[in-house]
């Protein structure tokens, strides 16, 4: 087994693994361990006391990071007409129809975000063992079904990010770069929080975050008191 590079050593001494930190402080020492030579992800994992295989237990949403992800996603719109117009105009990278489906049908996906107009669905659906494993299947819980186009590619390309429990009952998502300011990473991370706790499911018995940490893209992970961050 390999043995941590220096800098990863470095980043990790002033880390207190046993500790629970406060998210000020957390994040103080996740931006001070992102050394490399690239803007590093700030990314958040949170384990809840949840069971996806029930479906009353399952926790899906999506957050509005205010000071977005820091990452450019390329949308694909499936529309026709006016709302593809608007789709083009709200800034979509890619817009289309029968055209995008057969497209994607042969395998070719130059997109992170897909949204899709309701009359759409039918056609879409068609890409469910495509789109769905890769988490891009356009879902009205989520708000990538929709007639409201523009509003919704405006948030996919300011910084909305999609979540999703998976089996071991763990949410991840990127909060930010390591360039963002103390404060933005923060307000993001309060701000995913939020909304895991806003699609607490019916389900959900006892303490709903069992752990919450931070980590940048190539450093150590930071655990973080709960109750820090209003989560309970």
């Amino acid at each position: 087994m390999s043995k941590p590079g220096k800098r990863f050593r470095a980043a990790s001494d002033p880390i207190d693994r046993e500790k629970l930190y406060a998210i000020e402080e957390a994040v103080k020492l996740i931006k001070g361990g992102a050394k490399a030579k690239f803007d590093e992800t700030i990314e958040i994992a949170m384990n809840l006391s949840v069971d996806p295989r029930h479906s009353d237990q399952m926790v899906r949403g999506v957050c509005q990071l205010p000071h977005g992800s820091g990452r450019k996603l390329r949308v694909a719109v499936f529309a026709k007409g006016a709302k593809a117009d608007e789709a083009k105009e709200a800034g979509a990278d890619l817009v289309g129809a029968e055209d995008l489906v057969e497209q994607v049908q042969k395998g070719v996906i130059d997109f992170d975000r897909c949204i899709a107009t309701p009359d759409m669905m039918p056609l879409v659906g068609r890409l469910g063992k495509v789109l769905g494993p890769r988490g891009l299947m356009p879902n009205p819980k989520v708000g990538t079904v929709t007639n409201d186009i523009a509003p919704a590619v405006r948030a996919s390309k300011g910084g909305a990010v999609e979540f999703r429990v998976e089996k071991a009952g763990i949410i991840h998502s990127a909060v930010g770069k390591a360039s963002f300011s103390e404060d933005a990473l923060v307000e993001n991370i309060r701000a995913f929080t939020d909304a895991v706790m806003k699609a607490k499911p019916s389900g959900a018995k006892g303490t709903f975050v069992k752990r919450v940490g931070v980590t940048s893209t190539m450093g150590p992970g930071v655990k973080i008191e709960p109750t820090s961050l209003g989560a309970r």
